[in-house]
């Protein structure tokens, strides 16, 4: 028995599979008389419901793994080195692509018999920002392990901050008989500016993607909502198909009925033109007889 190969097994099971999926693989590992690997596949945790569809989502679509992470590193890079024209780019790559996978993250939890709501659809894409902007998110993620879902902070500010302490430690505490050259004060005003225009930017990439949340938010509603009633009127249809049936069946049974009573006048009719003849022919041989007897 392979500890990565339960866990991978275990995680890709469903929130509530999973304890005693769990508690099967730790009697196995006990019986083959491995207590280490029992014990560390008793401490793997059940995931959350957002944790388990951002690992249904690494499970899912193997193919959007590699390029998610290249993204990350990408925008990384970007922050790092305050290129603004890059960060636009890869900013706009970003919010279509966590709102891409986000919606296909809901369509594969529904597939998998776990439809999720708005917030762990928030939770989701919570942690794909946070594939995006840590790498050790991103490591944690591509694992397919998680237990609960990823947080990092929108804009990426730390990796501005660091480049703002960077900038002000390479400024900082000069020997009081030197003083700034003038090439050191204009490069020091250019990082300054170049650091206040990156900060802009991640405020601007910030506004974006809130606007671009509340967006993807409203959408989803609306999609519910025309679920619910797209569901209402499904039923609807079921009534009316249930009811057209029964209809169905009463015309079939008045035409029967009608067929029938046709037959039965048609007799009848036949019956009363035979009593008619036969009192003609009586009615004859009555006259006949009494004229005979005059």
């Amino acid at each position: 028995m392979d500890y990565d190969a339960v866990a991978d097994e275990l995680y890709a099971l469903r929130p509530e599979e999973f304890t005693a999926a769990r508690a099967s693989a730790v009697a196995a590992a006990r019986t083959a008389g491995d207590r280490d690997l029992a014990d560390r596949i008793g401490a793997l945790r059940k995931p959350s419901l957002a944790a388990w569809v951002g690992n249904l989502l690494v499970r899912g679509l193997p193919g959007e793994v590699e390029p998610l992470l290249r993204l990350g590193e990408g925008l990384r890079q970007a922050h790092h080195d305050l290129d603004g024209t890059q960060l636009r780019e890869l900013s706009r790559q970003q919010h279509a692509v966590v709102r891409a996978l986000s919606a296909q993250a809901r369509q594969l939890a529904a597939e998998a018999g776990h439809p999720i709501g708005d917030g762990v659809q928030r939770e989701v894409e919570t942690t794909l920002h946070a594939v995006l902007a840590d790498p050790e998110a991103a490591q944690a993620w591509a694992s397919g392990r998680l237990v609960k879902p990823l947080s990092a902070t929108v804009g990426f500010p730390a990796v501005a901050e660091r480049a703002v302490a960077e900038s002000a430690k390479g400024r900082s505490s000069p020997p009081a008989a030197a003083a700034p050259s003038r090439p050191d004060r204009k490069a020091d005003g250019q990082q300054r500016k170049r650091v206040a225009e990156a900060r802009r930017e991640a405020e601007a990439a910030e506004r974006e993607l809130r606007a671009l949340r509340d967006e993807a938010a409203a959408a989803v509603r609306a999609a519910d909502e025309a679920k619910q009633q797209v569901d209402r009127l499904q039923l609807r249809v079921g009534e009316l198909t249930e009811e057209l049936d029964s209809v169905r069946g009463e015309h079939q049974q008045a035409r029967f009925a009608q067929r029938t009573a046709r037959e039965q006048a048609r007799t009848a009719d036949r019956r009363v033109r035979e009593a008619e003849r036969k009192a003609a022919t009586a009615a004859a041989h009555l006259e006949c007889l009494t004229s005979a007897s005059t």
